[in-house]
């Protein structure tokens, strides 16, 4: 027979199930990417990482110079008179100021530039897209850039992707975390809607799962 108790327990099943599907439903999300307002800024200053290709330049010096010069996998480069430096880590200002340091041995108050040609190797400076996407990718983060130009880059959601269960991985760096955003990738992509749309920021991880169905 049924029981009063057994009511009961179906009842408490009932909304620890309801709650479970709200806690799947929702998640932090992020704020919306505006456009036109004002809103569009300097990226952090980029520091230099390995395999990037890089111009130095010493003004009057043309000997000392270096023109599309690559950093190693180690990390360091070479240019005349200066070998093994350091390169990985710091920003052009600062590599420049070392190499400016070093020359001073040899020449009287050398003037030093430094380019980052092709900026290739330096993972805090990535956003990588993984999972059901046509082309799974690390990009190199440029200024200002948004979830809907990173799933241009790697060619959009492939037919399995569960898009609306998309996640965004990205590091608190006060906090030395990781924070978990809800992403709504169907939706901007299959639907266009620039709400879903949102600001990615470097060592940004975009987790693109495949539909249960």
């Amino acid at each position: 027979m049924f029981q009063f108790s057994d009511l009961k327990r179906l009842l408490a099943l009932g909304f620890l199930a309801s709650l479970l599907a709200a806690c799947a439903s929702t998640g932090r999300e992020l704020p919306p990417a505006s456009y036109g307002d004002g809103s569009v800024v300097p990226s952090e200053e980029y520091t230099i990482g390995p395999l990037d290709e890089i111009t130095i330049h010493v003004w009057r010096n043309p000997e000392l110079s270096a023109d599309k010069v690559r950093v190693r996998p180690d990390g360091r480069l070479t240019i005349p008179l200066v070998q093994d430096i350091p390169a990985v880590g710091k920003t052009a200002t600062q590599l420049q100021d070392y190499i400016a340091g070093e020359l001073s041995k040899y020449i009287e108050q050398p003037i030093v530039s430094v380019i980052v040609n092709t900026p290739e190797g330096n993972f805090t400076q990535q956003v990588r897209i993984i999972g059901a996407t046509p082309q799974p990718a690390s990009l190199p983060y440029r200024a200002n850039m948004t979830a809907l130009d990173a799933m241009i880059a790697v060619g959009g959601l492939n037919e399995f992707a569960a898009g609306n269960r998309a996640k965004l991985i990205r590091l608190d760096r006060a906090r030395g975390t990781q924070v978990e955003y809800r992403l709504r990738l169907a939706d901007l992509i299959r639907k266009g809607d620039s709400s879903a749309n949102v600001m990615l920021k470097p060592g940004d991880t975009i987790i693109i799962p495949e539909s249960r169905f």
